[in-house]
């Protein structure tokens, strides 16, 4: 059975449909909130439901599932016996183990794009390798939403984005700037301190000598120090 998707509506028990309508959640029907998916996922199986989402900028947000309450009840029981087995128990330690290891593998070839993307001469391999693990541990923590965990684009794409968002960050007053709420200036500011990353990039990648006051240099100190 399709579950039709609706926006929030005015008032808790609301819903709006993709035509404008509002509607009024059937009686005896209960919200399941979002965050336990096998819950969500046979609540919609086991019959009709309501699904309620709302568009965040790009991003889609669940805001649940309305369904009749005492299916809800009925498979709620039925995932908690399920839950309670050992051979579940042993199945989720596994799965856990399953993600560890994809995730441990995910940063080491993340770390390594990064790497390839830096690109600095061999005489500042070490701190390639520095600003690579640096770039790594911030971007690709799961649940971080950075740009390091979709998978819309390549990995060498995702590193690239990953380093000018570090470098953004940690080595430009980007963060404290006061930018105009006009459309497009804050891509434009992004762009422009883009290309003073590149150029400060470019000089590694040369083999020049580093300055004294390096901003690259000094963020991986303060970020070692904390």
């Amino acid at each position: 059975m399709t579950t039709p998707t609706f926006t929030p509506g005015p008032k808790l028990n609301m819903v709006r449909a993709p035509d404008g309508t509002v509607h009024t959640v059937p009686e005896g029907w209960a919200l399941v909130p979002p965050g336990d998916a096998a819950l969500t996922r046979r609540v919609r199986a086991a019959g009709e439901s309501w699904s309620v989402a709302e568009n965040r900028g790009r991003k889609v947000f669940s805001r649940g599932v309305w369904a009749p309450a005492d299916t809800v009840a009925r498979v709620k029981l039925e995932l908690e016996a399920e839950r309670s087995t050992e051979s579940f128990a042993r199945r989720k330690l596994a799965d856990a183990g399953r993600r560890e290891n994809a995730q441990t593998e995910y940063v080491e070839e993340f770390w390594l794009a990064v790497r390839t993307f830096l690109d600095f001469h061999p005489n500042h391999a070490e701190l390639a390798d520095r600003l690579a693990r640096a770039v790594a541990d911030q971007a690709t923590p799961v649940g971080s939403g950075t740009v390091a965990r979709t998978k819309r684009i390549p990995v060498e794409q995702r590193a690239e984005a990953a380093v000018f968002a570090w470098l953004r960050h940690q080595t430009t007053g980007y963060d404290s700037m006061t930018i105009p709420r006009v459309k497009g200036k804050r891509r434009e500011v992004r762009r422009m301190l883009a290309r003073r990353s590149q150029e400060l990039l470019g000089r590694y990648r040369n083999g020049e000598a580093p300055v004294e006051t390096c901003p690259l240099q000094q963020a991986l100190v303060n970020e070692a120090a904390a």
